[in-house]
């Protein structure tokens, strides 16, 4: 049975799944009825973050316009471009075993594409999730549900995947943004 996080809480990933080495990130969501003429497209990215929680390299940034780091260990599986359907919207393998050294932390954002131009926000979204689940079996691991405390955020800061020595553990962020991935890239040390 998955385990359900709150915001803030962290909760050990690969202490307690001896043997995990491949995962998936999976990202969820809807979008409440909205007369607004335009499709949402949310678009799920991982940030490969370095030990000062900077992105070293543009590659390390993983998008729909970059769906893997060089190495191989992140990869983006494509980009929903409407949420219709059940299940995840969009998902990020990680192959844990394969994450260089260098690289501490793996956080996850949603973004909503064109925010601005197409006047949408998160306020606009519901049922958005996060979910970790074992490659291998499918099963799912950690579940955590954003809940509806947005309005006029246009990015979300998910979770994050983060090593304490040789274990990874999951952190649930759920922190909000403005000023859509060009503000989370601008956070992680990029320039857009």
């Amino acid at each position: 049975m998955a385990i359900s996080l709150q915001k803030g809480q962290k909760v050990d990933l690969t202490k307690g799944n001896p043997g995990l080495k491949k995962i998936v990130v999976g990202l969820g969501w809807d979008v409440n009825k909205y007369d607004g003429g335009n499709d949402f497209d949310l678009d799920a990215s991982a940030f490969m973050l370095n030990a000062e929680g900077k992105v070293a390299e543009d590659k390390n940034f993983i998008f729909f316009n970059n769906t893997s780091s060089p190495e191989g260990s992140v990869v983006h599986t494509g980009d929903n471009r409407s949420g219709v359907g059940e299940g995840d919207d969009e998902q990020i393998k990680v192959d844990l075993s394969a994450v260089p050294s260098s690289v501490a932390k793996i956080s996850f954002g949603i973004t909503i594409h064109e925010a601005t131009e197409r006047r949408q926000n998160f306020g606009q979204v519901s049922n958005s999730y996060v979910r970790v689940l074992n490659e291998e079996t499918g099963e799912e691991i950690i579940r955590y549900d954003l809940g509806e405390d947005f309005s006029v955020e246009t990015a979300i800061v998910v979770g994050e995947l983060y090593r304490n020595s040789a274990e990874w553990k999951f952190n649930a962020i759920g922190s909000g943004y403005q000023n859509g991935l060009a503000g989370l890239c601008k956070d992680f040390g990029l320039d857009v």
